[in-house]
């Protein structure tokens, strides 16, 4: 009988050693957009841009590392020199966003879960080719066929997008599109 109490305590308590640990794995939440969120790369305040905005949750750092657009954000993932103690990636859900120019404070999404489209007409915050988030695919072929481009996961964009001249799908003076508000998903 003390054999079966043994095991039955061993049990237990690996199991409950397991679930610590997947708590402690659990990426930290994502920040609200503030005025205080000064990008990365540019120095400017994010709000002041439009398009879908990003944030990098570092475990050496307090706050996050903001980046005026979603093509930014992966590219710091990309970038050798940049931190690799990434505890968190978040992008902008334009599928949940007000608008292009408000692309809203609290709608994120895990970019590592994301459906991106890239080579469309969106210039992001800088004014640069976009990639453009979204949390589900369908929402994400939707704004291709109104925009142009095609629909990838994180791990398919391709590093030369983000950290070359990008690729676009219409000249470079044609305007950015305004999305349509996109308050509901589908």
């Amino acid at each position: 009988m003390r054999v079966l109490t043994l095991v039955l305590t061993l049990v237990a308590t690996t199991a409950l050693s397991a679930c610590n640990e997947k708590t402690a794995e659990a990426p930290p939440a994502p920040y609200a957009l503030s005025a205080e969120a000064i990008g990365n790369y540019c120095g400017m305040n994010v709000l002041e841009h439009a398009g879908p905005k990003g944030q990098i949750i570092l475990a050496s750092r307090l706050d996050p590392v903001w980046f005026s657009s979603a093509r930014d954000t992966i590219s710091f993932t990309m970038l050798p020199e940049e931190p690799k103690d990434i505890r968190a990636i978040y992008v902008s859900d334009m599928a949940k966003a007000p608008s292009w120019e408000r692309p809203g404070e609290t709608n994120w999404i895990d970019a590592r879960k994301a459906f991106f489209v890239i080579g469309s007409r969106a210039k992001g915050g800088m004014g640069v080719d976009e990639t453009v988030p979204f949390s589900e695919r369908a929402a994400a072929e939707t704004f291709a066929a109104e925009h142009g481009g095609r629909v990838v996961t994180f791990d398919q964009v391709p590093s030369d997008y983000v950290l070359g001249t990008g690729v676009t799908s219409s000249p470079p003076e044609e305007p950015s599109p305004q999305p349509a508000k996109r308050g509901h998903t589908h």
